[in-house]
């Protein structure tokens, strides 16, 4: 018996084997075989394959991906006093590939754990930032590292003020979670992409996303 297979993994999970070997999108792809190389709490699964490259021949391919589920991460922005509402926070996996400190600025974001996109980031950005949303727009959707991993990140944006806020925030401490809340002016998140003192991708995406397109954009200076 193997755990995540034939066998209950932690999570409760078998079958895991089983990820990606329907797929029929893309008749230049046969999907040969899955192996489950960990589920200890997401699942890194190695893929053999056929492809059919662009002039006609046949190889054999393998591929690793790892799977933690699809996620959102939302910009809170106040357009009145021009400022928008991050959040700081140690990442190990940046640490240790030279970020100075680990600890990333980052807009608020989080797994969907089976919820929809935007009840998921309502959620997060309760826990994360104390703030109760309403109405939440979606930018865009993103395959964030699509040569390893297969998360989807859900792109969200929405107005916060002094009145939405209903807690400290800080994420949930029974978790693990040590999160400080950061509010910006604007002008100055953009200038911490420059120094390099914002270095996280999707809060980048949403940042400048804002200044382009959004409620920072010249379309809101100029309607």
């Amino acid at each position: 018996m193997t755990a995540g297979i034939d066998a209950p993994d932690r999570r409760g999970r078998t079958g895991l084997d089983r990820q990606g070997r329907d797929l029929t999108g893309n008749p230049r792809v046969r999907v040969r075989d899955v192996e489950v190389l960990s589920c200890d709490w997401y699942v890194l699964r190695r893929t053999t394959f056929d492809f059919q490259h662009g002039d006609g021949r046949w190889s054999r391919q393998q591929r690793e991906t790892y799977d933690r589920g699809d996620g959102a991460t939302i910009l809170l922005y106040d357009p009145d006093r021009r400022t928008v509402l991050l959040t700081r926070q140690f990442r190990f996996p940046a640490y240790v590939n030279g970020h100075r400190d680990g600890m990333l600025i980052e807009t608020a974001a989080g797994l969907l754990d089976g919820d929809s996109p935007s009840e998921a980031i309502r959620r997060e950005a309760a826990e994360e930032t104390g703030h109760v949303i309403g109405a939440v727009r979606r930018v865009f959707d993103v395959y964030m590292s699509p040569g390893s991993v297969t998360e989807r990140l859900h792109f969200f944006a929405a107005p916060y003020s002094p009145a939405t806020s209903t807690a400290a925030g800080g994420g949930i401490a029974a978790e693990g979670e040590d999160i400080t809340v950061v509010e910006l002016p604007f002008a100055e998140a953009l200038a911490m992409i420059r120094s390099g003192a914002i270095a996280d991708a999707k809060t980048i995406m949403l940042l400048q996303w804002a200044a382009l397109d959004g409620p920072f954009g010249p379309a809101q200076a100029h309607p």
